[in-house]
């Protein structure tokens, strides 16, 4: 038996093993992440239009080659603005964003601090800069503090956190760490992809608590619908990363209709403040039902909701039986999220009317007495 062959029947063996999967029927899609329903809005999709016939397919190089097009340099500016920061850069992704970031802010003599449920951008950004990692208890500001005081680090110190997480649907104490950087003179970097567009009138957590921090990273393909990743940041930090992540430097500029979706996403957003206030009343409605119920839905307070069903085998049981009754929410396991801890994960979105939301609750009371 192949090496592979033997790794994949382990990892069948634990529930663990991932294939891709097509269905061949109609689902109501409580697993996208396209929160606002923005992905198959009409200005979207003729903003998408517009780029490619004025652009073209493709930017046609990386963006320090022939690949910087003014469409690029619109975005980067309402992103700024967007989020309340000074300048911007995009990225091929979201993962390019953390993995450019990181890997540009940190070296051998720097510390990160990063919370445990960090996403896996993060954590390989954090490992691939070859820094000190150091993870504290999630959302532990306490813990966080104990280790940033006592690192000894001869070099930058740099606290890395999400700021809505992606499994758990919380939200990070951002004050409370913002103020523990700003004393311990730490930098600060904060990934917004699960809050972009839906939390403060769509720029995140960060700029519904006012909390400045020197990076913020997202993604234009969650609540904007599309695809790609950015930064926000100082203009001279912007300079330092078009300069030093190789992540950006060696990558081929976003394509035109990723910009033009991304500008009419935003346009959107601009034109419906309400938007983001709405889905979260949407999802505490939905979140209140289950823990009537008696489900787990951890400390969420997103339109992230979790339900943990502990064995990866019951996650996986309870996602069957959930698609049988035309509810596609999918099983999360291990190493997403920490062993004992499988789940599934309902996101709420824009798309969702109240009769799919009581269609997914009253087959969550089914499967509750199953």
């Amino acid at each position: 038996m192949s090496f592979e062959a033997a790794r994949l029947a382990q990892l069948k063996k634990q529930g663990l093993l991932r294939k891709l999967k097509l269905r061949n029927r109609d689902l109501i899609n409580f697993s996208t992440n396209n929160y606002l329903n923005l992905s198959s809005h009409p200005l979207v999709k003729e903003r998408a239009i517009k780029a490619v016939r004025n652009w073209g397919a493709g930017a046609g190089g990386s963006r320090l080659m022939t690949g910087n097009l003014s469409l690029h340099q619109e975005l980067e500016r309402k992103l700024a603005e967007l989020t309340g920061m000074e300048s911007a850069l995009i990225f091929g992704s979201g993962f390019l964003t953390n993995l450019g970031v990181l890997t540009a802010l940190a070296d051998r003599d720097d510390v990160i601090f990063s919370d445990r449920l960090n996403h896996a951008s993060l954590v390989d950004g954090a490992i691939t800069s070859r820094a000190e990692v150091r993870r504290y208890r999630h959302c532990d500001v306490k813990h966080l503090a104990d280790l940033v005081r006592s690192s000894g680090a001869t070099g930058k110190k740099i606290i890395v956190t999400d700021s809505v997480f992606s499994m758990d649907g919380d939200i990070a104490p951002l004050l409370d760490i913002h103020e523990l950087a700003i004393a311990e003179n730490c930098l600060l970097v904060v990934d917004e992809a699960h809050a972009i567009g839906v939390f403060g009138s769509g720029g995140g957590v960060c700029r519904s608590l006012a909390v400045r921090p020197d990076v913020i990273t997202g993604t234009l393909s969650k609540a904007l619908g599309g695809y790609g990743g950015f930064a926000s940041c100082s203009a001279s930090l912007r300079s330092f990363f078009v300069n030093k992540s190789r992540s950006f430097i060696y990558t081929t500029g976003l394509p035109p209709a990723s910009i033009g979706a991304a500008l009419g996403a935003l346009e959107v957003i601009d034109s419906s403040a309400d938007m983001g206030r709405v889905l979260l009343e949407n999802a505490a409605f939905f979140r209140n039902r289950l823990i009537e119920m008696g489900f787990d839905t951890c400390r969420s307070a997103s339109q992230i909701i979790p339900v943990v069903a502990g064995e990866n085998s019951s996650a996986v049981s309870f996602a069957e039986y959930l698609e049988e009754a035309g509810i596609l929410a999918i099983a999360i396991r291990p190493p997403t999220v920490p062993e004992g801890a499988a789940r599934l994960r309902f996101s709420l979105t824009l798309g969702h009317s109240r009769k799919n939301i009581d269609m997914a609750i009253s087959a969550m009371k089914k499967l509750k007495w199953k």
